[in-house]
């Protein structure tokens, strides 16, 4: 890899922990939750779970993209900035839904829009690592 080592460890760490997370709770999910929480709930959770594993394969891209890239690129500091802003959207946005879900807190839905900023920007920062190769 021409990647730096802290990035060739970090990035796809951090797909392995979400894949594995996004797996697990949209099992859960299907099959433990359903029975105990009501049908609009389980529907938060699916959707929590959805828009964690499409990040997931956005979090394995900057890992790819980040082993092409030269060491300390411009290109390396966007992937990563990109990678931490979907970790991000994910807590904001899949936690808070799983936690609506299980808690019924309206307050949590406040935070549902702060994880898709959080996505948003992570897809633009995939975006500028393009534009800095």
């Amino acid at each position: 890899m021409s990647s730096n080592n802290t990035d060739s460890r970090f990035l796809p760490l951090l797909v392995s922990i979400n894949g594995f997370l996004a797996v697990g709770l949209g099992a859960f999910g299907a099959h433990g939750l359903k029975a105990l929480i009501a049908p609009e709930s389980m529907q938060l959770w699916h959707t929590a779970a959805r828009y964690q594993m499409f990040h997931v394969v956005a979090l394995l891209a900057c890992a790819f993209f980040s082993s092409t890239c030269e060491a300390n690129s411009r290109a390396s500091y966007w992937l990563v900035v990109a990678a931490c802003l979907f970790v991000l959207g994910i807590i904001f946005f899949s936690g808070s839904l799983y936690l609506l879900a299980l808690t019924q807190k309206s307050w949590l839905g406040m935070c549902v829009p702060v994880g898709g900023v959080f996505f948003l920007l992570g897809w633009t920062s995939l975006t500028m690592s393009f534009f800095r190769r």
